[in-house]
């Protein structure tokens, strides 16, 4: 690891292997498997042989981790919290749009009920709540 014999990324590539993986972070497969047990973040796909295939973006992620624990000297704790706040705050405002998506689409369904009951045409009904549509 002290060497740097770090051998160049193969831009062309969709995905890599975990040797691979291992060879341009300069870091041992048993610590990538030990990183994917410790950061959810961390989940490279497996193909049907059960084999760990990285994407670019988790080549990236691995050396993002490898520099915050190594050089920045960051605990594992550490990085959880780095990478967790970034990830909370995504799905705090994924849940709010999906909330207010489920609202609008419950509206919409009570307002085709009515129409199919009172048998008007569903446009000519809510023409003016259709302009007022804010997602």
């Amino acid at each position: 690891m002290g060497t740097s014999s770090r051998k160049k990324i193969n831009t062309e590539k969709l995905f890599y292997k975990i040797g691979e993986v291992s060879d341009v972070a300069e870091i041992e497969p048993h610590v990538l498997r030990y990183w994917e047990s410790e950061f959810s973040f961390l989940n490279p796909r497996k193909n049907k042989t059960g084999q760990r295939v990285y994407t670019r973006k988790d080549l990236e992620l691995v050396l993002q981790i490898k520099n915050l624990l190594y050089k920045e000297k960051y605990t594992i704790a550490g990085v959880k919290k780095k990478f967790g706040t970034n990830s909370l705050r995504k799905s705090s405002v994924s849940m709010q749009t999906i909330h207010g998506v489920k609202k609008r689409l419950k509206e919409i369904l009570h307002t085709l009920n009515r129409d199919i009951v009172t048998h008007k045409p569903p446009m000519a009904a809510d023409s003016k709540k259709e302009s007022q549509l804010h997602f």
